[in-house]
């Protein structure tokens, strides 16, 4: 056998290996990634901090293709975050028309994801390290979000708006305010007369309803045939639309001239009891007229004596006319009509009271409300630019949205706690220790909005449209830390 010779392991060489592989472990522990294996990241800024953290899941249409890397502050006044994603080949091509939103996860899951939106196929590709701007993220509306958007001015308003309301259905009149008023409403609120106006609905409505019957006709085609006969009537005025232009002219001529002739026509008026005297040898002379009258009569005979054979003709279109004003047709129609026309001026009577008090109510929608809800709150960097009640609505939708389960039969309102390095204190809020209140958050306060201050005074006697539009800009921000 021969012996083989190999060379020792020496101290030097075997720690210059063991301080490579501390190295290798190391770098491997620090940079999570496997060498030449580098992740493809992706940023993107959203204007608010949501509740997002690193090891968050990215998705693309539900299926999970990387996760949340880092999570950092923009820094300076903006509340905004710069979320760093690492994406997995799957996940690319990612476009420059990329969208980003936080949706919340289903009920077992619970915590948020990234949805990603790759873009479209026709829009360049991002590249490494690229940043989808705030403009292309969005992030759901938090509940902390839905309350600040009250504020205290928005909140009384709203108050004052109820209140009121509730006054103009429910509040007594003051002494003398009614007295002008039908008996029956006298003493009572608003709702009161609304609901004794419920009590002739039925009939009013029962009437309405036979009226309706009753234009059916009795046989059928008898509204057609109306409307056939109304069109053959109005074809031919339109065909002598000339002669009914001028007969309407000539007649505003004869009315106007007679207008601006007042004075004779009321000296004419005057003198007409002596017309009246003067006329009396005329009258005379027609009495001795009436020989030749009668010899007028004389020849008149032969027509009257056709007169039976004209009017037995007459006599079908008589029966018609007879049937027609019967109880059973127009005189019945009288009589229906005549307990809706009575209830009709209840009704119109107990409106007296209800109308002016709508009047007030729309007013103050027109002047007040309305003009608050078109108002854009200036929040400086988390104006989104959107009118107020554009924001309370897609507060809400954000709200339904963060409500649903996960199959989707009922509703779960979540509460979702946050903290941070940064106490915080409240002044005495009436609970707590020294009626102060704690907590915890996540940045360095700014301050409040609105400072704390005396209520605004209350009017409840003031009408809503005449003390003006509340200036929801106007609050100012308290001290901060």
């Amino acid at each position: 056998m021969r012996k083989v010779h190999g060379r020792q392991m020496t101290a030097f060489r075997a720690g210059l290996i063991g301080l490579g592989l501390i190295l290798v472990l190391a770098y491997l522990g620090f940079t999570k990634d496997i060498p030449f294996t580098r992740s493809f990241e992706l940023q993107a800024v959203f204007r608010n901090a949501p509740p997002i953290g690193t090891n968050s899941a990215v998705r693309i249409a539900g299926v999970e293709v990387g996760k949340v890397s880092k999570v950092e502050p923009l820094g300076g006044d903006s509340p905004g975050v710069r979320v760093t994603m690492k994406l997995k080949d799957d996940a690319l091509p990612v476009h420059k028309d990329a969208l980003v939103e936080i949706r919340e996860r289903i009920f077992l899951e619970g915590n948020v994801f990234l949805n990603l939106k790759p873009g479209t196929p026709g829009s360049p590709d991002l590249d490494d390290g690229d940043t989808i701007p705030v403009s292309q993220t969005s992030a759901p509306v938090q509940l902390d979000q839905v309350l600040g958007t009250l504020q205290t001015n928005t909140r009384k308003d709203l108050q004052d708006l109820l209140v009121g309301y509730g006054e103009a259905l429910n509040g007594e009149p003051r002494p003398g305010e009614d007295d002008d008023q039908d008996p029956d409403t006298k003493g009572e609120t608003g709702g009161e007369s609304l609901n004794d106006s419920l009590e002739y609905s039925a009939d009013a409505l029962r009437g309405s309803t036979i009226v309706n019957q009753a234009f059916l006709g009795s046989d059928l085609h008898d509204i057609s045939k109306l409307i056939a006969g109304q069109q053959k009537v109005t074809a031919a005025l339109s065909s002598s639309e000339g002669s009914l232009k001028d007969l309407i002219t000539n007649f505003n001529i004869t009315t106007g001239a007679l207008a601006a002739e007042e004075t004779n026509l009321s000296e004419t008026v005057r003198e007409l009891p002596r017309v009246l005297e003067a006329a009396r040898p005329a009258l005379d002379n027609l009495n001795a007229a009436f020989p030749a009258t009668r010899a007028w009569a004389l020849e008149m005979i032969p027509g009257v004596r056709e007169t039976p054979a004209t009017l037995k003709a007459g006599f079908p279109w008589v029966r018609q006319a007879r049937a027609l004003l019967a109880p059973s047709e127009l005189q019945g129609l009288v009589d229906d009509l005549q307990p809706a026309v009575d209830d009709f001026a209840r009704f119109t009577k107990g409106q007296i009271e209800l109308l002016p008090v709508i009047d007030l109510f729309n007013r103050c929608q027109y002047n007040v409300v309305l003009p608050s809800g078109e108002t854009v709150i200036q929040d400086g960097a988390q104006t989104t630019g959107l009118k107020n009640y554009q924001e309370f609505l897609q507060a809400l939708q954000g709200f339904v949205g963060a409500g649903q389960n996960f199959t989707g039969n009922g509703i779960y309102t979540r509460y979702q706690p946050g903290g941070g390095a940064y106490p915080v204190q409240t002044g005495s809020a009436g609970l707590g220790v020294n009626g102060a209140r704690f907590g915890n958050a996540t940045a360095p306060p700014l301050g409040t909005r609105p400072v704390r201050g005396p209520k605004p005074p209350y009017k409840p006697t003031a009408p809503c449209h005449k003390q003006g539009v509340p200036d929801l800009n106007a609050a100012k921000i308290g001290p901060g830390p």
